[in-house]
């Protein structure tokens, strides 16, 4: 079985100032997305779900997915915050939907295979995309018999990268820092304002707000996650306890790292973590796109992409 790559392009890239997944990175005017579709088709996804706005939607099509179309199966599905589990509605106020866990909620409907999900405006490596291919591809052949009585995991993965492979000169960043046991992922944790402190120490703050000393040789994820089908139910639960304690907030969010890290502590899935050689980069600050577009044309002078 074929996987499907679903690519979250809903947000609008705050810091960064404006609709980065629409912005030109490639010699020839290329987007981000459009290197991850080429890598995605190289190495045998056959759909690509985009994850989009509503708003945005004609636009997103005229640029990106009129281009693709030939090449792949595509097809659209829109995060919106008012998607919300039965008997829940946004707090007065609150003008953006609920994070990556609730933009992969969005396509419940839409994949009915083994999938890999990414940021759109992230750039992840063409070996990444074949490692997690290949590990998609023998999840599906081996996914449990519904009708079996017997307690079988979910099974899950991961491409991990290194911490001080993706920090930006130019700013705080947010990662999931990991924890492994062998190749299995035992906890991500999500920090946000990454950075050196005064004195050159790395560090981040914790989802309870306390800023920690972090190491720069740790492994990360950089939203680069694999399940079947199977995860959309543990989703919602999790998503729903979610809103119960913290959907009246007017910012907060439901990052998938959080939901990962939930259903290893109870038991419910095994997670694979693919270490990975390709390399990484994405534009958080408008500063780090010039890095990122002599980065992609030195893989285009060197014959790895033709685009």
């Amino acid at each position: 079985m074929q996987p499907t790559l679903l690519l979250l392009a809903a947000g609008m890239g705050s810091r960064y100032g404006g609709l980065k997944q629409l912005d030109a990175m490639g010699p020839s005017g290329q987007t981000m997305i459009d290197y991850a579709v080429e890598d995605a088709c190289r190495a045998g996804f056959a759909k690509v779900v985009f994850v989009i706005r509503k708003d945005f939607e004609e636009d997103f099509r005229k640029q990106i997915g009129d281009k693709h179309a030939g090449k792949i199966e595509l097809s659209y599905a829109f995060q919106d915050l008012h998607d919300l589990p039965a008997n829940h509605t946004p707090p007065e106020g609150r003008t953006k939907p609920w994070g990556t866990a609730h933009a992969v909620r969005a396509a419940r409907d839409s994949i009915t295979e083994p999938f890999a999900v990414i940021n759109a405006d992230d750039f992840y490596g063409r070996e990444a995309y074949a490692q997690m291919a290949e590990q998609l591809q023998a999840s599906g052949a081996h996914s449990p018999d519904p009708s079996s009585e017997a307690t079988v995991k979910l099974s899950a993965c991961m491409v991990g990268y290194t911490l001080r492979n993706t920090l930006s000169p130019h700013g705080m960043v947010n990662r999931g820092i990991c924890e492994l046991k062998g190749d299995k992922l035992q906890s991500v944790q999500e920090y946000t304002a990454i950075g050196k402190d005064a004195d050159g120490q790395l560090s981040g703050e914790n989802l309870q707000n306390e800023r920690v000393p972090l190491s720069a040789e740790a492994v990360v994820s950089m939203n680069f996650w694999g399940f079947t089908p199977a995860i959309f139910e543990p989703l919602e639960v999790h998503f729903e306890a979610f809103l119960q304690t913290r959907g009246q907030e007017p910012k907060s969010e439901y990052y998938l790292p959080s939901l990962v890290d939930s259903l290893i502590k109870a038991g419910e899935v095994e997670c694979s973590v693919l270490q990975t050689e390709s390399p990484w980069f994405g534009v958080t600050y408008p500063e780090d796109k010039a890095r990122v577009v002599e980065c992609i044309q030195k893989l285009t002078d060197a014959g790895v992409y033709s685009l």
